[in-house]
């Protein structure tokens, strides 16, 4: 039992909806397990939880990663858990949820411009150690060329890799070659390592705060030739936060 104060039922989930058609990402190529629980503000399956870290994992469909075909299913079928550390074991530390409202950003799937959709939770959901806020940028904030970060999620090793079963993180660069004005990209140099194909919406998280969701890649996983992309998450905090407050009324966390 939690003494912590709880999330108001009407806290969103921040998740990148699906590209239809393009490279889809998330998935960790070249990274490493993380250690259970150590990142409550990530989610790698189905988009970080905005309010509500915590290793979050939504669940209704599949587009072949493993990952939610929001946008392409009914509200009534997704399923957001939080508090997910291995997807195979129904841990104690879980909390889940329904879905009854999404809220999107005039989503563009041919630019893959404002990659991002919030959810409306059903019911409040209990901050923990497992369950934690998700620090948002400053609006507009820019991330410089060379800023370390840290990607998550739980997709597939690779290309033809199998699912694992535990968060994966990995080490990433911030870059500006190559990338746009709406999307942060990051670079492994020197090896082979990335997101992948599968279920966006991961965070990507640098100096604790979440900066960016994984949005889409260029024609395979970890090629070394093209930066990974995200949504800019800089670029929609006063959005996120007039969302919070009309649904939740002045003052609303």
């Amino acid at each position: 039992q939690s003494h912590r104060p709880s999330q108001p039922a009407l806290a969103l989930v921040l998740l990148a909806t699906l590209l239809g058609g393009a490279a889809r990402a998330s998935e960790i190529v070249g990274g490493r397990a993380a250690q259970p629980h150590s990142r409550p503000g990530s989610d790698g399956g189905g988009g970080p939880a905005l309010g509500l870290m915590g290793e979050a994992q939504s669940c209704p469909g599949s587009d072949g990663g493993g990952g939610p075909v929001l946008g392409l299913m009914p509200m009534a079928l997704v399923k957001v858990v939080l508090g997910a550390h291995n997807l195979r074991n129904a841990e104690p530390s879980q909390q889940k949820f329904s879905v009854t409202r999404q809220f999107s950003n005039n989503y563009d799937p041919e630019l893959k411009h404002n990659d991002i959709l919030l959810l409306q939770l059903d019911r409040p959901a209990n901050l923990t150690a497992q369950v934690t806020v998700a620090q948002l940028p400053e609006q507009d904030q820019l991330l410089p060329h060379g800023t370390q970060c840290l990607a998550m999620g739980w997709g597939r090793l690779g290309t033809m890799e199998p699912l694992p079963q535990v968060l994966q993180e990995l080490n990433v660069t911030v870059v500006t070659f190559l990338c746009r004005p709406e999307n942060v990209c990051t670079f492994v140099p020197r090896r082979k390592a990335g997101i992948c194909f599968g279920d966006s919406g991961g965070p990507l998280i640098c100096d604790g705060v979440l900066q960016a969701v994984d949005s889409f890649l260029v024609r395979e996983c970890a090629n070394r030739q093209y930066p990974d992309f995200y949504a800019r998450v800089a670029l929609y905090v006063d959005w996120i936060q007039s969302v919070l407050r009309s649904v939740g009324g002045e003052g609303s966390p």
